[in-house]
C-alpha cells in the first residue's frame, strides 16, 4: 500500500508511558493491524512534512516483519528548548469506533488522548541520548533525537521486525483514529491523522 501525503516530525500513538514501558493491563498478543491509511490534516505548506510512505504487508502482524520506505523534509530545525526558545509539543486525539459512535479515549497512564509537553524529552526516554539509533535508522545516517535539522530525509525500503508486545485490552479489538499535530505556542509545525483496525486472537 502507498500512501503520499504531508506529515510532521513526530509519533502520535506510539502505545508506550514516556518512559518506554508498555502499560501492564490485561491484554491480548499476536494482534493484527488492518486497514491502515493516513493523511495530512494541516496546511501543504506546513514547515515539516512527510512526503512518500509505504508499508507492507497490509494487515500488519504483530509480531511478525514489516517493510517500509519514507521520505520527507522539513524547512525548520525542530531542537530541544534553548532559552527562551520553547520545546516542540504534541498532541495527540484517540479515538475508537463503538457501536458506529467515534468516542473519544481519555489520557490513561500517557495512553490515549494526552498531551506531551516536550516531543524531544519524549524521545530521549524511548531512546536513551548516547545510545545509537535503531536500525536501520543508523545504517541510513537517519536521527531518532533532536535536533531534526532543516532539509531532506530519505528511508530506502528496509525491513523491520516488530516484536510481541503486551497492548492494553482496550487497544486490541476495534477500528481507532488517531490525529497527531506538532507545533510550538502559537505555531503548529504539522498535523497527521491515521485510520486502523486492530484485531488479536
Amino acid at each position: 500500500m502507498k500512501v503520499q501525503t504531508g506529515f510532521i516530525w513526530g509519533s502520535a500513538g506510539t502505545g508506550l508511558n514516556p518512559i518506554g514501558a508498555v502499560q501492564p493491563l490485561r491484554v491480548h498478543s499476536d494482534a493484527a493491524v488492518s486497514n491502515f491509511d493516513w493523511k495530512n490534516c494541516w496546511k501543504p505548506d506546513a514547515p515539516a512534512l512527510l512526503k512518500s510512505l509505504t508499508v507492507s504487508p497490509d494487515p500488519i502482524a504483530i509480531p511478525g516483519e514489516l517493510t517500509a520506505a519514507a521520505s520527507g523534509s522539513t524547512s525548520v530545525e525542530l531542537d530541544a528548548p534553548l532559552s527562551p526558545r520553547l520545546p516542540p509539543q504534541l498532541n495527540v486525539t484517540l479515538k475508537k469506533e463503538v457501536a458506529g459512535i467515534w468516542v473519544k479515549v481519555p489520557c490513561l497512564d500517557d495512553l490515549g488522548s494526552c498531551h506531551y509537553p516536550d516531543a524531544c524529552d519524549l524521545l530521549d526516554q524511548l531512546i536513551p541520548p548516547g545510545q545509537d539509533c535503531p536500525e536501520p535508522l543508523h545504517t541510513y545516517g537517519l536521527p531518532c533525537h533532536c535536533p531534526f535539522k532543516a532539509g531532506l530525509y530519505s528511508l530506502p525500503q528496509s525491513d523491520f521486525y516488530l516484536p510481541n508486545v503486551d497492548l492494553p485490552y482496550w487497544l486490541t479489538n476495534g477500528k481507532y483514529r488517531v490525529q497527531g499535530v506538532l507545533g510550538v505556542p502559537g505555531q503548529e509545525l504539522g498535523c497527521l491523522e491515521v485510520a486502523l483496525s486492530v484485531h488479536s486472537d
